[in-house]
């Protein structure tokens, strides 16, 4: 068995007087991809600075393969001292790297190269840094969030671009879709220790509760040992007086390991404030146009959101996502068009961009308003420590100014101050950012359990199939289509997703390049039903790709999911259908076509 790339062992490190890593421990071999997860603040950006040398551990061992390559993505990519993001990307190459592949890493990253770094958005910054990374194809990559700032096309492309390549990889990221799909070893920081479970990470949380399940069942057996222990001290015969004191010295010893446990840092505790219940048409806009000079941004766009509608909006950066929310909240005049708002509404608003939040307050006065030490939930006060407890803010913390919190704090911060407010209708644009993945779980019971409607614009994949009733995506040059269900949803009935559709044909040639290169593959002959197969399939195919496009334009009236939604989800059912059967045939067409290419000899 070959040794592995990089190992760490009983790795320890205290920050601050506090320990932070405990015997952590750490092992990816060639071609491995794993997902390592925990709490906010657990260690793993730490953890991971570590093992690419970024930083030094108070104790512990490293080995790493000299003659290995590593790349590391930080969150937060420093491309100071470069004069544009071309030299930036080139400095991240070896001697035998090749500059064309940085080249094609930054116009599939939406980049020239001639920027200048000091200029560079968040999302513009982290798109350089990828492309530094993956331009050598090194033997192994560190990559500490690498979905933010990025939109759905761009997480797509990372996607599909990390699957081809053949380095290792440890990622750290709260997008659940993102680890599902790459990872096949989850590593879980917890408590300064690390657990391994050589599966990816869609199996990762059943058998993390299962663990949590068990440590709880050793606590129970411990309290009902230390009670037997005091009953027997107490009551036992006194006459077994040197006996006794073992018996002493034990229960002492098991109220030390009582003590020195570390339990489970504590849920995020959710709750919303509800409002009034509101009309039953929360908004309906009609004919809605708006665009920013020549450009735009709405065009003809209608829609009706009930009581109770959960509304998810999807599209790349600068498709309009925040103007669109704005317009259909009335916080913007359309240039056209009407939007009305029904009665009672009571909304509640949660802004990506974090304005609301002023750096020199501190959290309590953030949280209070100033001037008190009560926060107003459902009509009854709450002592502000208690509140940022539910959302796992420390007491010490509520002098704090907001400058000081992390990304994740802030996250956090932000929805308690949204969700403290009275309110019957949720407008929430990117709520994920920066949230833990436990954080999030409740976030999503929260949602789905809030009497009111939800309208959000999200980047996050599974938070819209948990969430999302429908789902708003930008189709270009103003459009908007709404799709009934989640994000899953939507992508069965469009048959591609944000960024546009995927293109085939190089999966299509790794596989046959693969059945040609196969050691030991036997010589296959095409029998009367393959021939029959191959000369039929396509004309088939052809009429059902018809049927698709019947039941797509039919679908792409925008009116018809708010007149008749039966309808709407009747053609939709069909639609996957339909997809499901071409893409059946395309998969016996290609299969085929390869056998024909490999007993004529085709090249």
């Amino acid at each position: 068995m070959a040794p592995p790339i990089l190992n760490l062992q009983n790795v320890t490190l205290t920050i601050g007087g506090k320990p932070l890593l405990e015997g952590a421990d750490l092992s990816v071999g060639a071609g491995d991809r794993l997902c390592l997860v925990g709490r906010n603040g657990s260690g793993k950006s730490t953890l991971l600075k570590i093992a690419a040398g970024e930083i030094e551990m108070d104790g512990g061992t490293r080995f790493f393969q000299p003659d290995a390559t590593v790349r590391y993505l930080p969150q937060e990519p420093d491309l100071s001292g470069h004069k544009n993001v071309m030299a930036y990307v080139e400095s991240g190459l070896g001697p035998s790297d090749e500059l064309h592949r940085a080249r094609y890493l930054l116009g599939e990253l939406g980049l020239t190269g001639d920027e200048d770094p000091s200029r560079l958005s968040g999302g513009e910054a982290r798109r350089a840094a990828l492309a530094r990374v993956l331009a050598p194809e090194p033997d192994l990559i560190f990559l500490d969030e690498p979905t933010n700032h990025l939109d759905l096309p761009a997480i797509e492309w990372l996607e599909s671009e990390l699957a081809s390549l053949r380095s290792a990889l440890v990622l750290i990221s709260h997008d659940r879709r993102f680890l599902q799909n790459l990872s096949r070893a989850t590593v879980w920081l917890d408590r300064g220790r690390t657990k391994r479970l050589d599966r990816g990470f869609g199996e990762f949380e059943a058998w993390r509760d299962k663990v949590l399940e068990e440590e709880e069942r050793d606590r129970h057996k411990l309290d009902r040992q230390i009670v037997a222990e005091e009953h027997w001290v107490r009551y036992g015969v006194t006459a077994r007086r040197k006996r006794n004191m073992g018996r002493m010295a034990r229960l002492g010893d098991l109220r030390k390991e009582k003590r020195e446990a570390r339990r489970v840092t504590g849920d995020v505790r959710i709750s919303v404030t509800e409002g009034r219940t509101s009309g039953k048409l929360v908004v309906e806009a009609e004919q809605v146009a708006k665009s920013w000079g020549d450009r735009p941004i709405v065009k003809d766009f209608s829609i009706r959101i009930l009581r109770g509608d959960r509304l998810g909006i999807v599209g790349s950066n600068g498709a309009g996502k925040t103007t669109l929310l704005n317009l259909m909240t009335g916080v913007l005049e359309p240039d056209s068009g009407t939007v009305k708002l029904g009665a009672s509404l009571e909304m509640a608003t949660l802004d990506q961009s974090r304005k609301a939040l002023n750096p020199v307050w501190t959290l309590k006065d953030a949280l209070t308003g100033g001037g008190s030490d009560f926060v107003e939930i459902n009509g009854e006060k709450k002592h502000v420590i208690g509140y940022m407890k539910d959302f796992l803010f420390a007491p010490e913390q509520a002098r704090t100014p907001i400058g000081r919190l992390s990304g994740g704090e802030r996250g956090r911060l932000m929805l308690a101050r949204a969700l403290s407010q009275p309110s019957n209708f949720l407008v929430l644009d990117e709520p994920t950012n920066d949230l833990d993945l436990e954080t999030l779980d409740l976030l999503q019971e929260m949602l789905t359990d809030y009497p009111g409607t939800v309208v959000v614009v999200s980047h996050d994949r599974d938070f819209l199939d948990r969430v999302a009733t429908s789902v708003l995506v930008s189709e270009g040059e103003g459009r908007w289509l709404e799709y009934a269900g989640g994000y899953t949803d939507m992508l069965s009935q469009r048959g591609f997703g944000v960024g546009g559709a995927p293109q085939a044909e190089p999966v299509a040639k790794q596989r046959t390049e693969a059945k040609k290169s196969a050691p030991g593959a036997e010589k296959k002959k095409l029998s009367f039903k393959h021939r029959h197969a191959l000369e039929t399939l396509p004309g088939r195919m052809e009429e059902l790709q018809k049927t698709r496009a019947a039941l797509q334009q039919k679908l792409d009236d925008p009116q018809l999911y708010a007149k008749d939604r039966f309808t709407f989800e009747k053609l939709s059912g069909q639609l996957v259908e339909a997809e499901k059967k071409l893409g059946k045939m395309e998969e016996e067409w290609l299969e085929l076509e390869m056998l024909r290419e490999e007993v004529e000899g085709v090249r």
